[in-house]
């Protein structure tokens, strides 16, 4: 497993530590620090019926922000229904974030500038969409990569294997990231494949394959650097499995992790906490101090306030918001149907 920081956040691999500034340390940092108060805040908005849908992040900032902080405006993102975080740091106004998990077209109308598709319900099913995507991006000559996100029980799937196959096959500048937090909702993974690694299914698809430190956003952002890098050198895609953990339930629908997971477990995995681990090197830097950290915290509280505030804001959707965005030209029948539905709403 490749990893630059041990749980104390001390360097274990000098030689693979990534050239970033001061300043971009401490951005990684409080990128997570930000994510992890929107985390917690998301879970209360659900709880209250102010969200919708939605599946926390807490244990996997590293692997999702570290992974993203190495990409390019113009990279392309595909992401399934957890990675809200990177579209976000992406360019996705939280708002919009916050309108998608309660369902409204507007969550998904997403700026120009913003190369990123909705977050993906199908599981796997992004896996397949981004051979294409970085297919289209090599026809077209375009400097860039598209990169991916799925959970261990997204490797399960049909998509998983058709995906990878196709982007090797056609050598497409492609990122496979396979975030393993140890559980498919509720099935283990050493239940879910005989391989002993998700990463070692490269071989079968001809693709590079890694096993990173997930709780490592060092690790992880310099295994993504050097994916991306191979990707535009024409060396074809990579697949990065993430060894990381979800601290909370898989989604805030009704899943309850304490019938599958032990409280041994979790401890084990709260050692290795990504924001602990990272704070501790910074520290020894010099880099971050209780008083950065207490201002991120409130930044980020304010920025949820702010955004679900403009969320309320937002005008409810209508059935004739939805079929006037189905086509650019409406076939006789929505027309019809846009007509009546005009009438009923009228009144």
């Amino acid at each position: 497993m490749f990893q630059i920081l041990n749980e104390e956040g001390e360097i274990v691999n000098q030689d693979a530590l990534p050239d970033l500034s001061d300043e971009k340390l401490q951005e990684l940092m409080k990128r997570m620090v930000y994510t992890r108060i929107w985390d917690q805040r998301a879970i209360s908005l659900n709880r209250q019926g102010r969200l919708g849908f939605y599946a926390p992040v807490a244990g996997q900032e590293a692997s999702m922000l570290g992974s993203q902080f190495a990409l390019e405006k113009e990279d392309f993102i595909l992401p399934g229904y957890r990675d809200v975080p990177q579209i976000v740091w992406h360019g996705l106004p939280l708002y919009q974030a916050f309108l998608y998990s309660r369902g409204h077209f507007h969550g998904g109308q997403f700026p120009e500038d913003v190369h990123a598709l909705m977050p993906q319900i199908i599981i796997g099913a992004q896996i397949v969409q981004t051979a294409g995507v970085a297919l289209g991006l090599k026809r077209k000559g375009k400097d860039n990569v598209a990169i991916t996100y799925t959970g261990d029980g997204g490797a399960s799937q049909g998509d998983f294997y058709e995906g990878m196959n196709f982007a090797g096959a056609y050598n497409a500048p492609a990122i496979f990231v396979v975030q393993n937090n140890q559980f498919a909702i509720s099935v283990p993974v050493e239940e879910q494949s005989a391989a002993k690694t998700i990463a070692q299914k490269a071989v079968a698809a001809g693709i590079q394959g890694v096993q990173v430190d997930g709780m490592d956003v060092l690790a992880v952002y310099a295994a993504t650097q050097e994916a991306r890098d191979n990707a535009l050198d024409g060396n074809g895609p990579t697949l990065i499995e993430t060894m990381c953990y979800r601290y909370g339930p898989h989604t805030m629908a009704g899943d309850d992790p304490t019938r599958y997971r032990t409280s041994d477990l979790d401890d084990e995995w709260e050692k290795k906490d990504p924001l602990v681990r990272f704070r501790k090197y910074l520290e020894s830097k010099d880099l971050w101090s209780e008083e950065q950290e207490n201002e991120v915290v409130e930044q980020a509280k304010e920025d949820v306030k702010a955004a679900i505030k403009q969320a309320d804001d937002t005008p409810k959707q209508k059935v004739s918001d939805l079929i006037e965005i189905m086509h650019e030209k409406l076939p006789v029948n929505l027309q019809q149907q846009l007509e009546e539905y005009r009438e009923k709403e009228s009144k």
